[in-house]
Parts: C-alpha cells; sequence; structure tokens
C-alpha cells in the first residue's frame, strides 16, 4: 500500500520571515536562530534546520475539525518554498526521531495510536492503512508532542 508524507504549504508562512521581531511577537511568535542539529524541524521541508539558519516559531492548529481532537500546537517554519511530497518516503525529520502516529477516521476521530522509530514508520503506517477506517494519519515527534507532518493513503 503506497502512502504519501506531505510538508505544509509554505505560501501561507512566506510573509512571516520578512517581519521585525516585534511584529512575530505581537502574533505570538518567534524568530529562532538555530544553535544545534537536529533540533529544529520544519514543518514544510520535514527535514531539520541548519545550525545558524532562522526559524519562525509560531502556533499551528495542525486538526481544526470540531471533534474532541481538535489540536493545535508550536512548529518551526524555514524560509523555502520546497515542500515535502514524496510518495513511501520517510522525511529526514521524521526518521531520526521517535514518533507518535495516529489514525484518524473521516469524521476525525482516532482510531489507531501508536509509537515507533521513524526510521522503521512505513511499517506501521501500512498497518494503520490496512484499517479501512484510517482516512489520514498525523505523525507527532513524540519527545515533545509537537505535529510532524500528515500522511495519506
Amino acid at each position: 500500500m503506497t502512502f504519501q508524507i506531505t510538508g505544509l504549504d509554505p505560501a501561507p508562512f512566506a510573509h512571516l520571515h520578512a517581519l521585525s521581531d516585534t511584529q512575530l511577537e505581537t502574533g505570538g511568535m518567534r524568530r529562532v536562530v538555530v544553535t544545534e542539529k537536529p533540533a529544529a524541524p520544519c514543518r514544510v521541508t520535514l527535514d531539520d534546520a541548519e545550525i545558524g539558519e532562522s526559524v519562525i516559531l509560531l502556533n499551528y492548529a495542525h486538526q481544526p475539525a470540531d471533534t474532541p481532537y481538535h489540536q493545535q500546537g508550536p512548529i518551526f517554519i524555514r524560509e523555502s518554498s520546497s515542500r515535502f511530497a514524496r510518495a513511501g518516503a520517510i522525511p529526514p525529520a521524521l526518521a531520526r526521531r521517535t514518533l507518535s502516529l495516529r489514525g484518524f477516521d473521516a469524521s476525525h476521530m482516532m482510531v489507531e495510536a501508536d509509537l515507533t522509530e521513524g526510521a522503521d514508520a512505513a511499517a506501521m503506517i501500512e498497518r494503520f492503512f490496512a484499517n479501512p477506517e484510517v482516512a489520514y494519519i498525523h505523525a507527532h515527534y513524540a519527545r515533545r508532542g509537537c505535529f510532524a507532518a500528515l500522511i495519506e493513503r
């Protein structure tokens, strides 16, 4: 079974990199200069930002459905238009971390959940998608709990 992991669309975030630090802070965001790698996994490129690179840290509603599973949380965004989207591939930022995978049905209710090492995630993704109720999967970084990426059939 084929799956695709897709980074967030960079267009809604592109203007943020031109804002001043004061403007970002007024909107509840921060510019962060990366001091170690891996430490700032971008949700567009699905790879870690480089040391010395500036990223924007902001709150993002990754599960906007009006259900008990409605969620939002912090994400990093690099200044990049290179969106990760490849079938059957685990992107670098996910591959190097422990993941919490959460399978949701068409009503946005969680029907599957488990932990896996990112490098081994493909097997669990395929297992989740073997369940016909699973419409999509959210990957989260297990250590901090932050949303990582959307996984679709």
